[in-house]
């Protein structure tokens, strides 16, 4: 049995087109049809051309005249100019395709974020801009793009702004999906200590989700997100409601006192800078002095400065051991903290870190 393609021709044929046929039939003319129905002949030639919409009233008029009914010709007119639309909106996706060449499409297609093999450019084009929630080209580029232009990548990282704008755009997807309580400043500094004893925990499995729930109780989302090449950040902040905070980690250098330190970085600028701050981090674009705050937040949280005294004397993977334990936080961290002040070396202890990988 052969299969049948369904007809979906390149051409557009507006109602005028019955309009006129149904004149023929009738052996009446244009300006006859613009006596009976009150029209003027002007009106009724726009009608005839599509240059003018059938209204309600004009299709009960047609009604009148021409004998089929007011909703045959209120249809005609919708599926005329949902043609017309669907036929503007090819031509623009054809005219876009190299659009696609700036996002890491295969990336995205690959972990799911595009909802399946498109059957040609311009689907792609069309999943793209369903992907990131705009009608066009130009619309992305000035909702999605312009946001990230202003941030700079370090030297040695290359950053793309369609893959850093893909990654934003998920981040905020997956946050939408975590219900959350509206954001109360005073109970997501209270949650803070329970939060920090959670780095103790190395699974996971165990931590992200409690994690999530904590926060989502204050009023926060945190999402962990891979990033896709030509995205060198750590993670992101920004306000995706007036009352809901999105908070993004993407486990860059994958190791659990990066993970936790860009955590509380990120806590840090959702609790004391503006709700109108964008925050990307590992690229530079954000006020050096928030930053700087920031750093200076997540550091004093996760070791004090009266404790981290004590780093300075320390020698072996015992003493760190039971250093951090005795202020209840990972050994990672405390090792990532003394190669970051240079009391030791980067290649050293590394073994006291958790490592984690994208599954």
């Amino acid at each position: 049995m052969t299969e049948q393609q369904p007809f979906e021709p390149d051409w557009v044929s507006p109602p005028g087109d019955t309009i006129a046929d149904a004149l023929e039939e009738l052996k009446m003319s244009q300006a006859d049809l613009a006596q009976r129905s009150g029209f003027t002949r002007k009106h009724i030639n726009g009608l005839i051309r599509g240059r003018v919409a059938i209204t309600a009233e004009a299709a009960l008029k047609l009604e009148a005249v021409l004998g089929e009914p007011a909703s045959f010709w209120l249809r005609r007119e919708s599926h005329y100019r949902e043609a017309l639309a669907r036929r503007t909106a090819l031509v623009e996706a054809s005219d876009n395709k190299a659009w696609l060449r700036e996002l890491p499409l295969k990336w995205m297609s690959q972990r799911g974020w595009l909802p399946g093999e498109a059957e040609s450019r311009e689907d792609e084009v069309a999943q793209c801009l369903r992907f990131f929630g705009v009608a066009s080209v130009p619309a992305w580029r000035e909702a999605c793009a312009a946001p990230v232009v202003a941030f700079r990548a370090a030297p040695k990282a290359k950053k793309q702004i369609g893959a850093v704008a893909a990654w934003l755009r998920k981040a905020h997807l997956d946050a939408a999906q975590i219900e959350s309580e509206p954001f109360n400043k005073t109970e997501f500094e209270h949650a803070l200590p329970e939060l920090r004893r959670l780095t103790r925990e190395a699974d996971p499995k165990v931590f992200v989700p409690r994690l999530q729930q904590i926060c989502a109780g204050c009023g926060v989302a945190v999402v962990l997100v891979p990033a896709p090449p030509g995205c060198p950040v750590h993670g992101a902040t920004r306000w995706i409601a007036p009352d809901k905070a999105l908070l993004a980690l993407t486990l860059r250098y994958k190791t659990n006192d990066q993970l936790w330190f860009s955590f509380f970085h990120e806590a840090g600028h959702i609790l004391k800078h503006g709700k109108r701050l964008l925050v990307i981090e590992g690229l530079d674009g954000v006020d050096t002095e928030l930053e700087e705050e920031a750093n200076r937040f997540a550091a004093d949280l996760l070791i004090p400065p009266a404790a981290a005294q004590q780093l300075r004397r320390l020698r072996s993977i015992a003493e760190v051991d039971a250093f951090a334990k005795s202020i209840d936080v990972a050994p990672g961290i405390a090792v990532g903290r003394m190669q970051k002040e240079g009391w030791i070396d980067w290649s050293k202890m590394n073994g006291l870190k958790t490592r984690y990988g994208w599954t």
